[in-house]
């Protein structure tokens, strides 16, 4: 996809995402005035939520591998004065360019199983940066809901290779991220909890909630004409298509949800 554009698409679609990550950070408790590591920090969005959460000395640490994603990063992070609150680094969230113990937590959202790799040596890898009994957290983007009254194409969307990303056909099943709670344990992980962070929108839609889950609808489902064909791929065309008569957001009744699994735990003693 196109750089410029997964760029706006991840703004348009943050008024729908922020609320979860608003409620995973709840749960985390971070402590105030620490120093994180928010580990494949896309555009930055995250960081500066995270930063607000750790008011008021607090220090995030903003890494991510594209340079693209922290340009934008940059001028968000600048445009709401947090310069001095939040750094960027560029570099592979699997070879950290830090030292052992060096930050009190580690957050990494949507990032840390795009694409898969060895997941136990990347949670170890989080584990090494982080001090002994500070929190190791990962939220990934789990399921969705957004086109109701049509649970039977929405499941065939979900089995296209794009609704099932990040898995893949050859993936063993212990390397599917619902998985983690295993890599946590097996990298000595400790005090292990999941929790479901479940998000929704509802008619009547503001403009930018009908922008945001439009944005949704093709990131989460791009390039279905590979998995999806006939009656399916015309009906799913004019539901989204905001110029057609069917197009699913104009209902008076919409209603979806989506579900985001967070998992986390205290780096080894």
């Amino acid at each position: 996809m196109d750089e410029n554009l997964y760029i706006k698409r991840l703004h348009r679609s943050n008024p729908l995402r922020e609320p979860a990550v608003k409620k995973a950070l709840q749960r985390l408790e971070l402590p105030e005035s620490s120093r994180g590591l928010d580990a494949g920090c896309g555009i930055g969005l995250q960081a500066v939520t995270l930063a607000r959460d750790v008011v008021p000395e607090g220090h995030i640490t903003g890494l991510d591998i594209c340079k693209g994603f922290l340009d934008e990063a940059k001028r968000i992070i600048e445009k709401r004065h947090l310069t001095e609150r939040i750094t960027l680094i560029q570099a592979d969230i699997n070879s950290l360019p830090f030292g052992s113990d060096s930050f009190d937590w580690l957050w990494s959202s949507d990032s840390a199983f795009y694409p898969s790799g060895d997941s136990l040596s990347l949670i170890n890898e989080f584990s090494r940066v982080v001090k002994p009994g500070g929190i190791i957290a990962i939220l990934a983007w789990t399921s969705q809901q957004l086109l109701p009254g049509y649970p039977l194409l929405e499941a065939r969307l979900n089995s296209t290779f794009s609704g099932i990303a990040p898995f893949h056909i050859d993936m063993k099943p212990e390397n599917h991220y619902l998985r983690t709670s295993s890599w946590f344990t097996r990298a000595g992980i400790e005090g292990i909890e999941v929790a479901t962070i479940a998000g929704d929108a509802h008619a009547p839609l503001s403009g930018e909630m009908r922008d945001a889950l439009l944005d949704l609808i093709e990131m989460r489902w791009k390039d279905v004409e590979t998995g999806l064909g006939g009656s399916d791929l015309k009906k799913f065309k004019k539901l989204t298509d905001p110029g057609s008569t069917d197009f699913i957001l104009d209902l008076p009744d919409y209603y979806a949800f989506f579900t985001c699994s967070l998992f986390y735990g205290r780096a080894p003693e």
